[in-house]
């Protein structure tokens, strides 16, 4: 009886999937608007053969100023783009605490210096009886051994005076050459804490380029080599001459940097801006530079890619390996060819397989 009822039973289930399997598949219409996007084809840069890298303009002579004492901020004196003079208070600090160690000290002073004076009186009392002998060896050396000791308190109340003064210098920023306030991290209440910048300023009108270059080009850049510098933000080529060369690269992510004195210009730079610096040697790598904006890039965690069209009008996304960043654009180093296009915008939430037209 037990196997009858597996035999119904496994006919019965079988005769279940061969009717499900009959039933007519419909299939699945997509009636969802198609998105509304703009494209732009791949720009390959590969008509220069001489080796061009992305730069960034720097002002020559800059410096970001901190504290080595902790307190509160009493008053930040100036604001970004305020030009300062060599000196110039620029962040004051309460001091409070230094002003009652540098009372302590003083009053340190003064009784050191008493005791000093009284010392150096017995000291040559003795000497004078010691030299009548008045005064036993025992007695001179006790009066010898008293009057260094109070001289030494007296230096030592004296060098800490000296180490209370060189801290308050740093209750007060002072600007340590004439330029242009830049940054200002700090406003007042604030803790100012040892190390922490305070406050960025900079000379206006010297500049500098810092270029990365990648290992396979660093042997043919030397000292002394003129360049171009295109400033891309001014549409502009400035001339510059290779002041530093980099010989390590192991906090650089594998890339040797070198810096670039930019020649005295009118043209309207400042720090931050991009550049792409053309040397005058020969590229050694040939093969064709793809570059897209940045604004296309679409990112997840720390994965990076781009909106591409399939051939069925719907969008494909394409992760890509980025390399060097030349201003606005990056430059792929896999994952997009030459020949194809990709997204830039578009009106709507993009997907993979979403339906696209190309305005």
């Amino acid at each position: 009886m037990m196997k009858k009822t597996y035999t119904i039973l496994a006919c019965s289930v079988a005769l279940l999937l061969a009717s499900c399997g009959n039933e007519e598949k419909k299939p699945v219409v997509d009636n969802s608007p198609a998105i509304s996007v703009k494209t732009n084809q791949v720009v390959a840069n590969d008509n220069s053969p001489f080796l061009s890298v992305s730069g960034k303009i720097q002002a020559t002579n800059s410096a970001d100023l901190s504290t080595r004492m902790m307190g509160y901020v009493n008053k930040v004196h100036v604001n970004v783009g305020d030009k300062v003079r060599k000196g110039q208070i620029l962040v004051s600090i309460n001091n409070s605490d230094l002003q009652a160690k540098r009372a302590q000290v003083n009053a340190s002073i003064t009784e050191a210096t008493a005791a000093f004076n009284n010392a150096q009186k017995d000291y040559n009392r003795f000497k004078s009886l010691f030299a009548d002998n008045s005064a036993s060896q025992k007695e001179m050396d006790d009066m010898t051994a008293n009057f260094n000791m109070a001289k030494a308190r007296l230096e030592g109340a004296k060098q800490m005076k000296n180490e209370i003064n060189a801290q308050f210098t740093y209750s007060n920023i002072t600007a340590p050459f004439s330029g242009t306030i830049t940054s200002k991290n700090v406003e007042a209440g604030n803790m100012a804490n040892p190390g922490m910048p305070l406050i960025s300023m900079e000379t206006p009108g010297s500049f500098e380029v810092i270029a990365r270059i990648p290992e396979t080009e660093i042997s043919a850049i030397k000292n002394g080599v003129s360049v171009d510098v295109l400033v891309k933000s001014i549409n502009q080529t400035l001339k510059g001459k290779v002041v530093e060369v980099s010989t390590s690269a192991k906090n650089t992510g594998g890339q040797y940097l070198v810096k670039i004195a930019l020649n005295k210009t009118d043209a309207n730079i400042l720090s931050g801006m991009f550049t792409t610096v053309q040397f005058p040697v020969e590229r050694k790598a040939k093969s064709t530079m793809v570059l897209i904006p940045n604004d296309a890039i679409i990112t997840n965690g720390q994965l990076s890619g781009v909106y591409t069209v399939s051939q069925s009008n719907t969008a494909m996304l394409r992760w890509l390996r980025l390399g060097r960043t030349f201003g606005e654009q990056v430059e792929v180093l896999s994952g997009l060819n030459a020949d194809e296009a990709y997204i830039v915008s578009a009106e709507g939430k993009l997907y993979n397989g979403a339906k696209i037209t190309i305005q």
